[in-house]
């Protein structure tokens, strides 16, 4: 699968050469600011971007994904298979070896318990993993010596590398965290806020939902890198200032993730501060449907969970007919220009693993209407608001804050109002939004509203993990103090049948099948997830910083050890 790249200019492409390293910090300071702003530095305990990417300058993965989806090696010595003895002949087993020498930024070696530990953290029964989807079939995890593990599977896995890889599956230290065990996780805010690393940076100080400031790791496996001695990682703000504070004032060096409408980015870029970078991969905005009741009348423990169907979006029809009124090229004209193409898939990329599923892409009023109509909804007392059984067909319609989505929730509320719909909109700042914390009632995965909007995407080009995520026991919930990946509560047997035959499944075009039938069940067959937008990841960087890939199937600060001062 090649990246597709879009706004590349000549500037970019130079800062693409390599460039001899004088020598570890001689390049000073970098700035980089992400719109929202990063609330905690363990992606275990957080699925948003901010936070998964803002922890990748300090805790790693065995292995990143590059730029062009391939598997490279980080901590450990080489990519394991077959051909090299690293995975079983009967794919039950993958064994990796960490690279010699390898030592935390507290200076303490690096070993395998440190790995059989992040195993032991994430797939705590009584813990709340934000990433427990790429661990799924795991049976135990053992250090074979003190640089070799070795994960053995419950049956065949042809795609063993799920843990362990990506933004998403760092190490943590196991002195660290050993005392952070199931739900003692979110309380151990030094660690949470501060992790000890193995990565080019490490923390100096965090302020939550604002800033971080980093140094160079002294004890980086590279004496060389990184070229930077010191780093800003801003959050906070909105997309607009992020892009003028790279393209227009130089005030930074990077700009995370420019949501804009593409006029307003080709203006920013006018300027000639900076260069905008965008490539597709597997990134959809989308609208998510709460398959429990959000209401507040239900006892704190029980609202968005399984003991309670929601009373409105439990009926597949309805959630069928929100999709049909929405004009998915025109939220793209609007919202992303050649950035973004109207997508009916949860995966669009890569392309093997795609559904040819197109039934959502020209808008359908009157079959809307006629939908709810079959469904019950009707308008009793010509308001323009349908109802049954003495309810309003009225949905609270929630996101981040952003210009872009405001303008998609403004346009949706409208193509809903055409069918008899009341919309409730309300966005939330993105660092609450995407933050996890188990005490805020405005989280994703809490999810206290009918309808959320938000893109989401994956480690790497395979999308097992990222299917995973919608099985019954990684629903969000009070046990699991609010985090898991299957927001929407959806409980299908069948669903995960197919799940299964996917991870026994080796041959590559059959797993394509099973990916893209996956992607039907939430998609096409059940109106789950609805999604709008196959969206190019945007983002920025100044003129003067070399080095920078853009990468979208890991996380985009993968390379960060390699950027550097052009000169």
């Amino acid at each position: 699968m090649k990246t597709r790249t879009l706004l590349l200019g000549t500037a970019a492409l130079l800062a693409l050469a390599p460039a001899a390293l004088a020598e570890r910090g001689s390049d000073g300071h970098v700035n980089i600011i992400y719109w929202q702003a990063p609330s905690i530095l363990n992606p275990y305990l957080s699925g948003g971007t901010k936070d998964v990417e803002s922890s990748s300058l300090i805790i790693e993965p065995l292995a990143r994904y590059d730029e062009k989806g391939n598997l490279v090696p980080y901590l450990a010595q080489e990519i394991p298979t077959v051909g090299n003895g690293g995975v079983s002949a009967d794919l039950t087993s993958i064994t990796w070896k960490l690279k010699e020498g390898l030592v935390w930024s507290d200076g303490t070696a690096v070993t395998s318990a440190d790995v059989v530990f992040t195993g032991q953290y994430c797939m705590h029964p009584e813990g709340g993993c934000a990433q427990l989807a790429k661990f799924e079939g795991v049976d135990k995890i053992e250090a074979v010596d003190d640089l070799t593990v070795k994960i053995t599977f419950k049956e065949p896995k042809p795609n063993p590398y799920l843990p362990f890889t990506g933004g998403q599956g760092p190490v943590i230290q196991k002195a660290q965290f050993e005392n952070c065990l199931g739900a003692k996780a979110p309380e151990c805010t030094e660690a949470n806020f501060g992790p000890i690393g193995t990565g080019p940076f490490v923390v100096t100080e965090f302020r939550p939902n604002d800033v971080i400031q980093m140094k160079a790791n002294d004890k980086y496996r590279d004496p060389a890198k990184p070229a930077f001695a010191t780093l800003t990682f801003k959050g906070g703000g909105d997309a607009a200032a992020a892009g003028r504070a790279v393209l227009e004032t130089g005030e930074y060096d990077y700009a995370w993730n420019l949501q804009l409408a593409p006029d307003v980015l080709a203006g920013m870029a006018k300027a000639g501060k900076g260069v905008p970078m965008a490539a597709f991969g597997s990134l959809v905005e989308r609208l998510e449907m709460n398959l429990t009741d959000p209401s507040p009348d239900l006892p704190e423990g029980e609202r968005s969970t399984a003991k309670h169907p929601h009373p409105i979006l439990s009926d597949m029809r309805v959630r069928k007919a929100l999709s049909m009124a929405i004009d998915r090229n025109l939220l793209v004209e609007i919202g992303y220009g050649q950035a973004g193409r109207p997508t009916c898939n949860l995966v669009p990329a890569p392309e093997i693993y795609a559904s040819d599923n197109t039934d959502c892409l020209v808008q359908d009023v009157e079959g809307a209407k006629a939908l709810l109509e079959e469904a019950g909804w009707t308008d009793t007392n010509g308001d323009g608001v349908r109802d049954k059984d003495g309810r309003k067909l009225s949905l609270l319609y929630q996101t981040s804050t952003n210009a872009v989505r405001q303008d998609f929730q403004a346009l949706i509320k409208q193509w809903w109002a055409e069918i008899g719909v009341e919309t409730e909109l309300k966005n939330i700042d993105a660092s609450v939004f995407f933050g996890g914390d188990p005490g805020s009632p405005d989280t994703f995965q809490k999810f206290y509203a009918d309808i959320e909007m938000y893109a989401n995407n994956f480690d790497g080009t395979d999308p097992e993990p990222y299917l995973s995520a919608y099985t019954c026991a990684k629903a969000p919930r009070p046990e699991t103090q609010w985090q898991g990946e299957n927001i929407n509560r959806y409980c299908n047997e069948e669903y995960e049948k197919v799940l299964a035959e996917l991870s026994r499944t080796g041959e590559l075009e059959k797993r394509g099948e099973l990916a893209a039938k996956l992607n039907d069940m939430v998609t096409k067959e059940s109106y789950v997830v609805v999604p709008l937008v196959d969206r190019g990841r945007v983002s920025a960087r100044s003129n003067s910083l070399g080095g920078v890939i853009l990468n979208t199937w890991d996380s985009e600060l993968w390379n960060i050890a390699d950027w550097h001062r052009i000169k």
